[in-house]
């Protein structure tokens, strides 16, 4: 072969390479705008289930339905969709939601909740109704979360998507129940 025809090969592959390159970066960012997303955990709101400093992976609410009651997701915060927070989905829209010694009450039964500490004891709250198109949020950490209690409920268009596993830190990796 001349060295022509080397310098020709030579050519040929750096333009695959930037091909491939360039498809990747192009596949990267096509995933996270509408398939999965990377979040940073920066509060003890979701203790013990999610802790400070913990990296998640969430799925797009648009390509994977809506979330349901009982699904950790991440949703625009309603006082400043700019913040993101991450909370446990508790209700749907007509749902009645209570809180009282200590137990949850989703339209009058007893929802068991084995993510929270044994023993755990929060205010009483409601009950309440859900408006239609919207949720119920709350952290696990109970004593230690600003969520529906405080600010209301989260409309469906601000869901950003449900939790799927969390990645970091390395020992903690897993689904996310």
């Amino acid at each position: 072969m001349t060295g022509q025809g080397r310098e020709e090969i030579r050519r040929n592959r750096g333009g695959e390479l930037l091909e491939s390159v360039v498809v990747a970066l192009i596949l990267a960012a096509l995933i996270r705008l509408f398939v999965l997303q990377p979040f940073y955990i920066p509060s003890g709101s979701m203790e013990p289930t999610l802790l400070p400093g913990d990296r998640i992976v969430v799925a797009k609410a648009g390509l994977f339905g809506q979330p349901h009651p009982g699904d950790v997701v991440v949703f625009h915060y309603p006082l400043d969709p700019r913040q993101d927070f991450v909370k446990r989905l508790i209700a749907v829209g007509g749902q009645t939601v209570q809180l009282r010694n200590s137990r949850l009450y989703v339209d009058g039964k007893r929802v068991p909740e084995p993510y929270l500490p044994a023993g755990l004891t929060f205010p009483d709250f409601g009950p309440v109704t859900v408006p239609a198109g919207s949720y119920f949020m709350l952290g696990d950490n109970r004593n230690n979360s600003d969520d529906s209690r405080v600010w209301g409920y989260v409309r469906q268009n601000l869901v950003v998507g449900r939790v799927l596993f969390l990645y970091w830190p390395f020992y903690r990796i897993g689904v996310v129940h």
